[in-house]
């Protein structure tokens, strides 16, 4: 949950240019950049979260295709109930 927080933090900070010159900094927002990993964000996470869904499905799967015995031939005292 906390990453869904510092997404944008990582989106503008994808989309700077920083460069140095001596004594001075300049940084530059360049959009298409930010476009681009905001871009490769969504496509990882939409690949991330098919991943999951496939998992959930295979599990799913092997649950229901799978065969459980259960022998219930125990004697239980009631204490004459």
């Amino acid at each position: 949950m906390r990453i869904i927080l510092a997404v944008p933090l990582v989106l503008l900070a994808a989309g700077c240019n920083v460069s140095k010159e001596g004594n001075a900094v300049t940084v530059q927002y360049d959009q298409n950049t930010a476009e681009n990993a905001a871009a490769d964000v969504a496509n990882t996470a939409e690949n991330i979260a098919a991943d999951i869904g496939n998992d959930v499905e295979n599990t799913a799967d092997k649950l229901r295709n799978s065969d459980v015995d259960v022998n219930v031939n125990r004697d239980v005292e009631t204490n004459g109930q």
